[in-house]
């Protein structure tokens, strides 16, 4: 069998930001062109988006930021995701459900490149693990549309490492998206993160902060790993947001954590985690206090 390649390595900038929430930022046109411009200026370069993000509005405001200003679209990266469909006033589906075939990924992909007002997708993940996904079928889209110049890299999100692996002996997967923080330690157990380590491709991080709760949780957890954490980050004179990023990128599968913030101040703490070095003993320390117990 013939595996479809890309014809070149992906590449993301070391922080990627997260457009989860923009529609909740209330920011007119300009001031989204001034955003990705501060963003870019921080060394930003790549953005995350998915179809369904915003109830499928989110892909839409940040296109009229590159309508307004499409000189930007060259310093940038653009990634989306699709297959997941969603129920809204819209789409009135009897229920959430996954959906890959040809002419749904095809679809979404296409309205993609409406919504943001480009020609080529850099990026584009399978959401979430579609337990009816015919792989040799699915690969044959992914191919048609790279070969058509609309996407340049395919890759996954939450995808187990089976799932991961079906797919990419059809079609070279350039990266699983996954879940990673000091409240969510998952992928570091479940071989996901091994797998990348393997094939040498390195992951994208979604919740570094754990959805927020890094700070406002009161759950036992959370409460345990914020005072630890805080105790280090005053030791390395950052922040919490800087420590939480620094503990991801700290793994050796080289991730690229996402921010989830409109903030520019956000952003800045999230890009000054490039510059910490955490040694061993304080990524365990963080470790043990999520876990609540020692190391075996």
């Amino acid at each position: 069998m013939t595996i479809a390649r890309a014809s070149s390595a992906l590449e993301l900038s070391p922080i990627v930001a997260g457009l989860w929430r923009i529609t909740s930022w209330n920011l007119s046109v300009p001031e989204r062109v001034r955003w990705i411009e501060q963003a870019l200026d921080l060394g930003i370069t790549s953005f995350d988006h998915a179809d369904i993000y915003g109830d499928y509005q989110a892909e839409t405001l940040f296109g009229e930021a590159l309508q307004a200003a499409p000189a930007l679209r060259r310093r940038m990266q653009l990634v989306s995701k699709c297959g997941i469909r969603l129920r809204s006033v819209q789409r009135p589906y009897r229920v959430n459900y996954y959906d890959t075939s040809a002419a749904y990924v095809r679809a979404q992909v296409e309205q993609s490149l409406r919504n943001l007002r480009t020609e080529r997708l850099d990026l584009v993940l399978i959401h979430r693990p579609d337990y009816l996904m015919d792989a040799a079928a699915l690969a044959e889209t992914f191919a048609a549309l790279t070969h058509e110049g609309k996407v340049a890299h395919w890759g996954v999100s939450n995808h187990s490492t089976s799932q991961f692996a079906l797919l990419h002996q059809h079609h070279a997967l350039a990266t699983n998206q996954l879940e990673l923080s000091p409240l969510h330690m998952d992928a570091l157990d479940d071989g996901t993160l091994d797998q990348a380590q393997q094939l040498s491709l390195r992951p994208m991080i979604w919740s570094p902060l754990a959805g927020g709760r890094l700070f406002t949780g009161e759950d036992e957890q959370a409460v345990r790993v914020r005072a630890e954490m805080q105790r280090i980050a005053d030791r390395h004179g950052i922040s919490l947001t800087t420590l939480a990023f620094a503990w991801v990128l700290r793994h050796p599968s080289r991730p690229y954590p996402i921010t989830g913030t409109g903030r520019i101040e956000g952003l800045s703490e999230a890009v000054a985690a490039l510059d910490v070095s955490l040694d061993a003993e304080d990524w365990y320390t963080i470790w043990t206090a999520s876990k609540g117990h020692s190391v075996p």
